[in-house]
């Protein structure tokens, strides 16, 4: 009888793959020993693999411009990265080393990409996507990002007030996006994104505040749906509509020649994961092509926004299980050394999951359990993976030392929503934040970003 993890695993998903992989009955991740880098620096541990971020990006550009060259499209591909999924240096120094465009949502990230600039990562021709509901601080930074010589900033207007705001310096001249406001999905709560101008009323607005402007011109049709980029009729339908607005505001605008399809591919959250990338951009590019010829009308520049799938499968999270409870006669609770509301947020608060496995004792026999937090709060716990209603994990009884697990594919969003260097649930300490890279010889290297929270830095947070 195969009853051992290592069976589990193999039975149910296509394992070994070109990212995970078994060595002595424990887990390498991208060819990296788990083992070793937890005895090296111990768990918690959050760690970013750098290398992943470029292989995504180059990938959704080769897709994107595939499809392109398939329909004789007649204008270009561009790949942005959404900041907000991690404003970290080290991941924005890799993302730029691929030359993407950058889209931004508050005033700090252009102090951010101030910053850059001067150390030489950011080029001032790339263009500066400026989303997100604008206060005066932000308006002011776009400003003096347009004044230093950026070549290319877009802000994209988010209302119908944003534009007075921005030409509140008579001496600019720059051009902007406009923001769709989309239909949320059907099940959503609302009917309408909060985000953006009202679609019946982006023409009238174009032709009365922006047509004979002559400080401004309308560069950008912003498009953007939270579930991203899937093949559902609520998906096409929106994009339909965003591509024949898009025609209609052509017809008047002559300067207009860039859509942004905003939301992104999704990401890998459990091992039989499927999605046909390809099949979508081509779909996406054939339909914007299409629509345009029915109206007469060139076609746009494409623009993506890409967070989660640049840098969300670059990220893992490694805990120790330091101890077991059994609570009645059918439920076993492994208990982790963090928390899962200060170290993965997005399972508490959204019912996230992401790819969960053992890293060491994978020749061990398996049993079903929960997975318990260190806070007081009764939500603190993970208990179902995204393929099945349950978690499966060596059996803790069977073994001698520890035993690791790691959660994969969590490297967008996660630290922000914690409040990276904050107070903690709890106070529970944040974890080590290590960075991971390849030499020249294709060899793995690690970097320590971060300590373990110490007691000392919550107090002065507290102001002890």
């Amino acid at each position: 009888m195969k009853n051992k993890y290592v069976d589990l695993i193999e039975q149910t998903f296509e394992f070994p793959n070109e990212e995970f992989s078994v060595k002595e009955n424990e887990l390498n991740w991208f060819g990296i020993p788990l083992m070793d880098i937890i005895k090296q620096y111990g768990t918690p541990l959050r760690i970013t693999y750098l290398p992943k971020i470029g292989q995504n990006i180059q990938r959704a550009r080769r897709m994107f411009n595939v499809a392109m060259a398939k329909v004789d499209y007649n204008a270009d591909y561009h790949y942005s990265y959404c900041t907000k999924s991690s404003h970290f240096s080290f991941i924005m120094e890799e993302v730029l080393k691929n030359e993407v465009e950058i889209e931004i949502s508050s005033a700090f990230d252009i102090n951010i990409l101030e910053s850059l600039y001067e150390s030489g990562q950011l080029k001032k021709d790339r263009f500066i996507i400026c989303n997100g509901f604008k206060r005066p601080q932000y308006i002011e930074n776009i400003h003096n990002l347009i004044k230093s010589g950026f070549t290319n900033v877009i802000p994209i207007l988010d209302n119908i007030f944003e534009l007075d705001q921005l030409l509140s310096d008579s001496n600019l001249k720059f051009n902007i996006g406009i923001r769709i406001a989309s239909e949320e999905e059907p099940k959503f709560t609302f009917y309408t994104s909060r985000l953006g101008i009202r679609q019946n009323n982006i023409i009238n607005y174009y032709k009365s505040k922006i047509q004979n402007n002559p400080n401004v011109k309308l560069k950008m049709l912003h498009f953007f749906i939270n579930t991203g980029i899937k093949d559902t009729l609520y998906y096409w339908n929106e994009l339909n509509k965003a591509v024949s607005l898009y025609c209609e505001l052509k017809q008047i605008c002559p300067d207009l020649d860039c859509l942004n399809i905003g939301g992104g591919f999704p990401i890998q959250n459990y091992l039989d994961f499927e999605y046909d990338y390809e099949y979508m951009a081509e779909e996406i590019v054939a339909q914007i092509k299409n629509i345009c010829k029915q109206n007469n009308v060139p076609e746009p520049n494409i623009f993506t926004e890409f967070g989660s799938f640049t840098v969300g499968e670059s990220g893992a999270m490694l805990y120790s299980i330091i101890n077991q409870k059994q609570q009645n006669d059918r439920e076993l609770w492994n208990m982790i050394d963090s928390s899962f509301m200060t170290t993965l947020p997005d399972t508490w608060a959204i019912n996230q999951r992401y790819v969960l496995l053992a890293i060491n004792n994978w020749d061990t026999e398996y049993e079903r359990v929960h997975l318990g937090g260190l806070t007081c709060d009764s939500e603190d716990f993970y208990n179902a993976d995204a393929h099945s209603n349950a978690v499966f994990l060596p059996k803790i009884r069977q073994i001698e030392g520890n035993q690791y697990i790691g959660f994969f594919h969590m490297g967008a969003y996660q630290e922000a929503l914690s409040g990276f260097g904050g107070i903690q649930h709890c106070l529970i300490p944040g974890p080590k934040l290590v960075i991971v890279d390849k030499d020249e010889n294709g060899e793995y290297t690690t970097k320590l970003f971060a300590k373990e929270q110490s007691y000392k830095s919550m107090l002065k947070i507290l102001g002890y």
